[in-house]
């Protein structure tokens, strides 16, 4: 499951870099997208638990994740638009050390001596893609940037969502948090999607359909199911191998150009993460 979770989530970035250049725009997709996972959600989590209802008190979250899912979302998109889904893949390698920041600022995190020099090696690694992917004319400075902000935002919307995760189910949580995501989407893309042309091949569509019902609604369910099975650790650390798969999908199937400053820059931001995660083996209980 953890395995069919990673390769979806790779393949995911070169689907959409092949649907945002056959004709659909970046916010006409992620509407759509996004509109067509929510009903999904919704009734999934209404035969199964047969409400949706999130307590009072949880609402700022909700809403809190809702706005942070959806920068994430615009910045995927315009990342993907404006530069390689290779490129795209090796930033968000760095997304651990966003989030182990974004703990230190919010005083849930603690960095060891470790940590800052795992997170001094993933930064050169950044530097490098960076510079790598800097001499192709298909790639931009800002679709780079937008890349480093959507590994940003990805790790504020898991820390975001980690209480709801401990009161309702995955399925709920997303049944509440994606429809809000999308309205918040249709809104800045309703002039974009309604100039959209939609006169698209069948390709486009069926890649669309897969884009929705694998990665953003099969892998929710393998995702979970997996950390039960065998803990966060182990799944967070097989995670790890996305941005690699991600890089590797996108030269294969889009004959995307990597450059060897790239494919360094990746392996630094690899090592930075499983140096962070190295831990003294634990005691076992006598």
């Amino acid at each position: 499951m953890l395995l069919t979770t990673v390769l979806l989530w790779a393949l995911n970035l070169s689907v959409t870099k092949y649907i945002l250049t056959h004709g659909l725009g970046p916010l006409p997709y992620a509407t759509v997208r996004y509109g067509f996972a929510a009903l999904i959600f919704i009734a999934l989590t209404i035969v199964a638990e047969r409400t949706l209802r999130i307590e009072r008190r949880h609402l700022p979250i909700v809403a809190l994740a809702a706005v942070t899912l959806w920068l994430n979302q615009l910045s995927f998109v315009f990342a993907l638009d404006l530069t390689t889904a290779s490129t795209i893949g090796l930033l968000l390698g760095a997304i651990p050390i966003f989030t182990a920041v974004l703990g230190l600022v919010l005083g849930t995190e603690h960095p060891s001596r470790r940590f800052w020099i795992a997170a001094a090696i993933s930064a050169v690694g950044v530097g490098l893609v960076a510079l790598g992917a800097g001499g192709e004319v298909s790639t931009s400075h800002v679709g780079i940037l937008l890349g480093l902000t959507t590994g940003a935002t990805w790790a504020a919307y898991s820390v975001t969502v980690a209480p709801l995760m401990r009161t309702y189910s995955p399925s709920r949580v997303s049944a509440v948090v994606i429809p809000m995501t999308w309205i918040l989407l249709a809104l800045v893309g309703l002039r974009q999607t309604q100039d959209q042309e939609w006169s698209l091949g069948w390709e486009v569509w069926a890649l669309l359909v897969f884009a929705t019902l694998g990665p953003l609604v099969l892998t929710n369910v393998l995702w979970f199911r997996s950390i039960h099975k065998i803990g966060p650790a182990k799944a967070t650390l097989a995670a790890n191998l996305q941005p690699f798969v991600a890089a590797v999908l996108a030269v294969i199937l889009l004959s995307e150009p990597l450059s060897w400053l790239q494919i360094v820059g990746g392996a630094l931001i690899g090592v930075g993460i499983l140096f962070v995660r190295r831990r003294a083996p634990a005691r076992q209980a006598t």
